[in-house]
């Protein structure tokens, strides 16, 4: 490829690179230079099926929006929570009870309600959204005694589950109950990469952040048994970007990081 050509084809990467909404100016560096120095060969993206926004990649994996927010699915590991934290404050402000039907989730919205499925045992429970955690890398959500126990996860302490969004709640009760669609994919959210309840430790590990990373700091939680000095990294509007960065920092050494919504 000529020098012309060369210089054309670079300065146009980077205007497109620079296009894609909420990208980090690190990582839209990052895809400058690992494409222009990857001998000017171009992989087409994936076919975009029709009525989706355009794909991007990044660090040679193409990512696909979706269209709308609609469908949140989700397969990990539940366990459960119980009498340490009954009666204590929850993420939204209310008063956890371990016989209510509730569970506590890292990214949904405060409020959602989900089906929760046993793939052990195919029993089923629906929830209401109430509180954040479970802060263990791997676990998807945590649910209150009650709601455990109605899909035999009480004995064991962790099940593989299925998490199916729902939405808010509108009406009725029970099997009675409608909900109004949510979107589960926009908000507030960020990174969390460490947890601690030495503010010493958790300062050492923002120093460490800082060098290489913007927007790290320590958020501050009263857990009423304790108070937690939570590290956390990047601010973004959306989930599929957050989760991104997740995977990027987990790459980069950081093996507990995972993304959280914020109120």
């Amino acid at each position: 490829m000529d020098l012309k050509l060369r210089h054309h084809f670079r300065k146009n990467l980077t205007v497109l690179i620079y296009s894609i909404p909420k990208l980090p100016r690190f990582l839209a560096l990052g895809c400058s230079m690992v494409i222009v120095s990857a001998s000017c060969s171009v992989v087409s993206p994936p076919p975009t099926p029709p009525h989706y926004p355009k794909p991007y990649k990044v660090f040679g994996k193409w990512y696909q929006p979706l269209p709308d927010a609609t469908g949140f699915k989700q397969r990990g590991i539940a366990s459960w929570y119980g009498k340490e934290f009954h009666g204590r404050k929850t993420a939204n402000g209310e008063i956890y009870d371990m016989y209510a039907m509730t569970g506590a989730h890292k990214t949904l919205p405060l409020g959602t309600y989900v089906r929760v499925r046993n793939l052990k045992n195919n029993r089923t429970v629906e929830v209401r959204i109430n509180d954040r955690g479970p802060f263990v890398r791997g676990r998807i959500i945590d649910l209150s005694y009650t709601a455990a126990k109605k899909i035999d996860i009480v004995g064991p302490g962790t099940a593989p589950v299925e998490v199916v969004a729902l939405g808010r709640a509108v009406s009725g009760s029970g099997s009675k109950r409608s909900y109004i669609p949510t979107d589960f994919y926009s908000g507030n959210f960020t990174i969390q990469v460490g947890s601690f309840e030495n503010r010493k430790n958790a300062e050492e590990l923002k120093r460490r952040l800082e060098n290489k990373f913007k927007n790290v700091r320590i958020s501050v939680f009263d857990s009423g048994a304790g108070v937690f000095y939570r590290v956390r990294v990047g601010k973004f509007s959306n989930l599929r970007t957050a989760e991104e960065h997740e995977s990027f920092l987990v790459q980069r050494g950081f093996p507990d990081a995972f993304a959280v919504a914020e109120q």
